[in-house]
Parts: structure tokens; C-alpha cells; sequence
């Protein structure tokens, strides 16, 4: 009895964990333990080979059902001016978002490509294909397809302006610290439930580039000013980069200081 207790509470915690982290990912790993049972597998690379086939499928099959539910993928194979930053965003199936979200990103990465030719605008996690208020973790917003997150652009050490590049390889926690005298509203906070994480142990390890100031306050300026045309409500920013980048508008807001730190990335969201 002990043994299937374990062997019970071993399933419920990587079914949890693979929900959690790509929302299919739980009901792939139960449909790939029975499908093992019933043909009698048990070599554990036959096993995860037999997971990994469900949860493609399964992948595969969200893409295609997903506009049913009113939300699209955000294609990793593209080769335009709007891609996703990282491959791991559409394996893990978080890379959808309304069409209304897909259309203001696209008309943002066109603008973007026209004042600044050959630039790419690279997006991190959108949100689920499925089920509204279903949480993206670690984000504490990204739960019904109107959230996207950018990615800043970036200029390498010579300061020459990069493409297609994030300084980590995820896109987020490189964070650009405040300069001297900005504005700082969580300085005298200590929450102990809180996302703000400062990540001071990975700095180190990211490359030595530079904020292109120009492009990511083009970006900004155009969410704010162009963006609602194509439904953008609302901008979540770090203030001293707001100030930094000579942005200000109502739609650009600071997030909280319980949220992530968003001056890592910028995060918009459309109306529904």
C-alpha cells in the first residue's frame, strides 16, 4: 500500500507540474501512462518516447483548436519581422493569444521594421490556448489571451544595434537597473509574498550589451501612441524606464510591486 501511495502521489506531482507549466502537458503525461500500461511497456526511454509522441500530438492538436476558443498561436517557424523569441515558449504552449493581441503585435513588429530597417520584434510568453483565468505562471495576469510580452532590443558592446537577440536565453531577468535618482516605488517594500524577483546572482552570467534606447522607446511610444487603434489598453513598464525613455502616457503603467519587474521586457494587453 505504501509503495502505490508513492507511486500515486509521484503522478499527481508531475501531472501538477506539466499542467502547470504548459497546460496540456498533464493530461499528455496520464493518456502516455495508459497507453504504456495497455501495450505493457516498461523500459522508461519506451515510456517517455510515448509521451513525448501524445504530447506533440497534443501540441499540434491546440494549435488547430485553439481559434475555437478564440485564441491563435503566435508561430515559431516564422521568418518575418514578429517572432518568438524562443522555441521552448511554443513547446511549453504558451505562445497564444486573441486575434486582436496577434494583430496589434504585428502591426508593432511592421512599424518597428519600417523605422528601423531589418529589425525583428521578438515576443516572450503570450498565454494558454485554452479556458480564461487559467494562470501562465509566473505572470499573475496572462490568463485570457489579451496579454503579450516583448522583448527589449539591444545593442552588443561596441554599441552596434543587435537582431533577433535577448541577453538571456529566455528573453527575461536581465534586468536594466535605475540610473541614479529615478523613480523607485518599491524601495521602501519588504512583501513577503511578492514575483519581484531581482535575479543578483544571474547578472553576471548575461552578456555586457546595452539597451538600444532608440528602438525600445520606439516600441514604447508606438504601444501608447498607435497601439489603440489596434485595441491596446494598457502598457506595463518599469517607471524609471518610462522616464529613461522619455514615455509618458496614460496607457503606460507601473504593474505593482508584488508583480515580476518589468524592466526586463514590456507587456501589453488588448481590450477584449
Amino acid at each position: 500500500m505504501r509503495g502505490i501511495g508513492a507511486r500515486a502521489l509521484r503522478v499527481a506531482l508531475v501531472f501538477s507540474l506539466l499542467t502547470a507549466l504548459t497546460q496540456i502537458g498533464g493530461a499528455a503525461y496520464l493518456a502516455g501512462r495508459w497507453l504504456a500500461r495497455r501495450g505493457e511497456v516498461t523500459r522508461l526511454s519506451a515510456r517517455l518516447a510515448i509521451f513525448l509522441s501524445v504530447y506533440v500530438s497534443a501540441t499540434t492538436a491546440a494549435a488547430l483548436t485553439a481559434p475555437l476558443f478564440g485564441r491563435v498561436p503566435l508561430s515559431c517557424f516564422g521568418s518575418g519581422s514578429l517572432q518568438v523569441q524562443s522555441p521552448l515558449y511554443c513547446a511549453l504552449s504558451r505562445n497564444f493569444v486573441t486575434v486582436e493581441a496577434k494583430r496589434a503585435a504585428e502591426a508593432l513588429s511592421a512599424a518597428m521594421a519600417l523605422e528601423f530597417p531589418g529589425t525583428v520584434t521578438l515576443v516572450l510568453d503570450a498565454n494558454f490556448p485554452f479556458l480564461d483565468g487559467f494562470p501562465l505562471l509566473p505572470h499573475l495576469s496572462h490568463d485570457d489571451g489579451r496579454k503579450l510580452d516583448i522583448a527589449f532590443y539591444y545593442r552588443d558592446e561596441k554599441g552596434t544595434p543587435l537582431n533577433r537577440a535577448a541577453r538571456s536565453p529566455v528573453g527575461y531577468f536581465v534586468f536594466e537597473e535605475p540610473v541614479p535618482g529615478a523613480s523607485l516605488p518599491c524601495t521602501e517594500r519588504d512583501d513577503l509574498l511578492t514575483l519581484r524577483w531581482n535575479m543578483g546572482f544571474l547578472q553576471g552570467f548575461f552578456p555586457a550589451w546595452t539597451l538600444d534606447e532608440a528602438r525600445t522607446g520606439a516600441a514604447l511610444r508606438w504601444l501608447a501612441l498607435e497601439g489603440p487603434e489596434f485595441g491596446v489598453e494598457r502598457i506595463f513598464i518599469e517607471p524609471h524606464l518610462a522616464a529613461r525613455l522619455g514615455v509618458a502616457h496614460p496607457y503606460v503603467r507601473f504593474q505593482g510591486c508584488r508583480a515580476a519587474r518589468h524592466d526586463d521586457h514590456i507587456h501589453f494587453q488588448v481590450t477584449e
